[in-house]
């Protein structure tokens, strides 16, 4: 009987620990106590459970380290806190990632913990891959969120192919992407490489993960959604007023500049990409250059371009037509060139004709771990408000703005080679045009939400 007693009693307690963990969908990732159903990839930085809490110190070394968790999870919603102790300490949090033991790196989707004056911590970077495809210059108000030296709450939420990040409750990310699913759960400590900064501590506890019945949060109208996936429109897009300006299949919506129809030859429409074909090098001297059949006032516009070696061309918006000229149309320009090997991007003036710069006016502020060669993707994006207040972005990063039809905006077309047009750039509304520069140029994913 006693043997019975003891039997139920331990299978009560058992049972009991169980719930604990595992209540309302939500399983517990830490029982407080050790580190069980966890293992350690990547760099040697010590990972140990002190006071309810892992903590992970910082080492110098080449590798990062990473925590991870013993089982793959594909659709998921992960809640933990976490808590850096000084400013010069950089982590985050994998998901849906996996481990190369060729190179011994962890890869995959990191929700960043960044501490430093950049403030990017809920963005979302893909670790030993592609790097930043969402970085904090896409949704600014967030910025504001962590909280440095105290604790903070981490929300992930992924669900097919959309993932979103929340941090202390304020939305921070929205990705569309399929490239890793499914996969572990990690906690990074990121390597240094200054010995004074040599075991500062980084904290996480309370990790749970709901797995069953995953219903995404809804994010608010004015967060940015990056979708990778080519010439495609989500749902979250479609409701918030996006849409394709290239259908993936045809020209429709396009017309060529100063033409009443499409080009019958210099374009292409092929594997979902919209092509400019090479010819001369020379402006519109092949089909020439197209637009949208529709005009733009205030506009939200993002595309992805790929440049083949030497290439040159733009997008441009605020195109009129009115002007009747020989060459390329006139409108306000987003630089698209291979700024190491093509000459413009040394003419003009201060820069000013380099990649993602407003053309022969501003030169872009833009590093070059965030380019991304010819015969790679690149995103682009121009948000015009209705207060004409105007923003280049490459790669997710806003490396231009100005005011259109402000005075320093006159002065700097007064000195440019447009100063012969009047009123140059300050149209009310124009055309969105793909420009024909003879060199091949490719388009995808271009797509446009008005601003009201």
């Amino acid at each position: 009987m006693r043997t019975i007693v003891l039997f139920l009693a331990l299978l009560l307690t058992a049972f009991s620990g169980y719930s604990q963990n595992k209540s309302n969908g939500w399983t517990s990732l830490f029982d407080g106590k050790t580190l069980a159903g966890w293992k350690q990839l990547g760099g040697n930085a010590p990972y140990s459970v002190e006071n309810g809490e892992i903590v992970g110190r910082a080492v110098v070394g080449k590798l990062n380290s990473f925590l991870t968790s013993n089982n793959s999870y594909s659709d998921f919603i992960l809640e933990l806190e976490t808590k850096i102790e000084d400013s010069t300490i950089n982590s985050g949090i994998q998901f849906r990632s996996a481990f190369d033991p060729q190179r011994g790196t962890v890869y995959g989707y990191q929700f960043e913990i960044d501490g430093s004056s950049r403030k990017w911590s809920g963005g979302i970077y893909d670790e030993s891959r592609r790097g930043w495809l969402y970085p904090l210059a896409l949704n600014p108000p967030a910025q504001a969120a962590f909280k440095l030296n105290g604790y903070n709450k981490l929300r992930i939420e992924c669900k097919g192919n959309t993932v979103c990040t929340w941090l202390n409750n304020v939305p921070v990310a929205y990705l569309i992407d399929t490239a890793t699913t499914p996969g572990f759960i990690a906690l990074q400590v990121h390597n240094i490489n200054n010995e004074a900064f040599a075991g500062k501590k980084i904290y996480w506890r309370n990790i749970r993960i709901k797995t069953g019945n995953i219903q995404l949060t809804p994010f608010p109208r004015s967060v940015y959604a990056v979708n990778l996936l080519p010439n495609h429109l989500s749902e979250f897009e479609k409701n918030n007023g996006w849409q394709l300006l290239f259908d993936g299949k045809s020209n429709k919506g396009w017309k060529g500049a100063y033409q009443k129809g499409f080009p019958d030859k210099g374009w292409k429409v092929e594997n979902g990409e919209l092509i400019v074909m090479s010819s001369d090098g020379g402006e519109s001297t092949n089909g020439g250059d197209i637009v949208t059949e529709k005009q733009y006032k205030a506009f939200d516009l993002s595309f992805e371009f790929q440049l083949t070696p030497g290439a040159n061309s733009g997008l441009k918006y605020f195109v009129t037509l009115s002007e009747n000229n020989k060459g390329s149309a006139i409108g306000l320009e987003y630089q698209l060139l291979d700024d190491k090997v093509h000459p413009d991007a040394k003419m003009g003036r201060d820069g000013n004709r380099t990649l993602a710069s407003l053309y022969d006016l501003i030169k872009a502020n833009k590093q070059e771990r965030f380019i991304n060669p010819p015969g790679q993707w690149n995103r682009g994006r121009i948000i015009v408000y209705p207060n004409n207040h105007v923003e280049h972005y490459l790669n997710g990063i806003k490396v231009l703005e100005y005011e259109r039809g402000s005075a320093p905006f006159r002065e700097l077309v007064a000195i440019s080679k447009y100063k012969i047009w009047p009123n140059f750039g300050e149209a009310p509304a124009g055309h969105i045009l793909l420009q024909d520069h003879g060199n091949e140029v490719h388009f995808r994913s271009i797509k446009i939400r008005e601003l009201q």
